[in-house]
């Protein structure tokens, strides 16, 4: 009974341990529920990582070259139908670029078109009344001008588009939705395109890129990651008209052959053969066997003229007797309108050329200077 006795008190001094431990437990599982304590101090900041040297570089390119690109707004007089006064009114947006120290501004000509005269918004907010220089319809583009201060104006870098690659990196400038100064990038995802323009007439060796081009970018500069200007954003392909990464941008080598003409003449001399040529859907309807471009008509006293190419004439009954047929241009192959525009491009009035020119299943060739065609 005594040894029983003694183990008594110990028995109760391990259950109480026991129990404490438990409430302890319980406790501590309650606090590791309830929600922590609220801070009203502001977070400490994590220390920032170097920025990679593609991120720096692209950052130098936006940083030297937005003040070189502007913001355009097209202005229309309309007359009002009840007052009959003559209104101006915003008919569009779209982007450009400074070309040159005496306020010249490169843009899209469908930014532009029907417009009277425009708004241009430089980098910094200042904003100025622009005349329409010239335009070029058939390449989408054309020159305003502006009377700013020279340091105000901030010419881009040329490049040039004869050696690009598809997969160099391209940054877009521009001011889509009326965001002014935003970039985009992406990579050459195409060279050698080709769409058309607002005439209908092809526009060839076009850059496609990836970088998203919205509504507003037109006109903008696409850019090489030097900085260099090496295309004007002029399209996208979308149906809903965002973009779906797919962009077009008219070659900075075109460029640079068109708007000094733009700046000098008002439009571009462009050089021709003095003849009117048909549409290649008719050549197929004639004759489904035969590829080249029927000449129509000859400008009399042009170049075609002078060198003996051969109209279509009306015969007797109705039946007309079909012209010459052009189906090569200096050892090119031609066999439809695109490739004769595409021959031409290469060429500038004065350049002589030899054609080669079928008709009756005979073939002959002739040499001709190319004329100025009439704008």
């Amino acid at each position: 009974m005594r040894e029983s006795s003694r183990f008594v008190p110990i028995l109760a001094i391990l259950l109480l341990l026991v129990a404490g431990a438990l409430v302890f437990t319980v406790i501590q599982q309650r606090r590791s529920n309830e929600p922590p304590p609220v801070s009203f101090e502001p977070r400490a900041i994590t220390p920032a990582q170097d920025l990679g040297a593609d991120e720096k570089a692209t950052i130098a390119v936006f940083q030297n070259d937005a003040p070189s690109v502007v913001h355009i707004t097209s202005i229309q007089v309309r007359r009002d139908q009840l007052s009959l006064n003559e209104m101006e009114i915003p008919a569009g947006v779209g982007s450009g670029f400074i070309w040159d120290t005496a306020g010249n501004i490169v843009t899209n000509f469908h930014v532009i078109e029907g417009a009277s005269r425009a708004q241009v918004i430089l980098s910094d907010g200042t904003a100025y009344s622009a005349e329409i220089v010239g335009q070029a319809p058939d390449k989408d583009l054309a020159v305003l001008r502006i009377s700013a201060p020279p340091s105000k104006l901030r010419p881009l870098a040329i490049g040039t588009s004869t050696n690009l690659l598809v997969g160099q990196k391209v940054l877009a400038i521009g001011n889509p939705f009326g965001l002014d100064q935003t970039l985009t990038t992406g990579v050459i995802s195409g060279l050698g395109r080709e769409i058309k323009s607002v005439t209908q007439r092809p526009i060839h060796d076009v850059i496609q890129t990836d970088a998203p081009i919205n509504p507003g970018n037109s006109g903008g500069p696409l850019l090489d990651s030097a900085g260099r200007l090496i295309g004007v954003n002029t399209a996208i392909y979308s149906p809903s008209g965002g973009s779906n990464g797919i962009g077009f941008a008219v070659p900075v080598d075109t460029i640079n052959r068109i708007v000094p003409q733009l700046i000098q003449y008002g439009k571009i001399a462009r050089p021709g053969l003095g003849v009117n040529i048909a549409a290649d859907q008719l050549v197929a309807q004639l004759n489904p066997k035969v590829e080249g471009v029927l000449i129509l008509g000859v400008v009399p006293g042009g170049a075609a003229e002078r060198a003996g190419v051969v109209s279509t004439q009306p015969g007797a009954n109705g039946v007309w007797k079909l012209g010459d047929l052009i189906v090569g241009f200096d050892g090119a192959q031609i066999k439809k309108q695109a490739d004769l525009y595409r021959a031409l491009d290469n060429h500038k009035v004065g350049d002589t050329v030899k054609l080669t020119l079928e008709r009756d299943g005979q073939k002959r060739d002739v040499e001709l200077t190319l004329q100025a065609l009439d704008q």
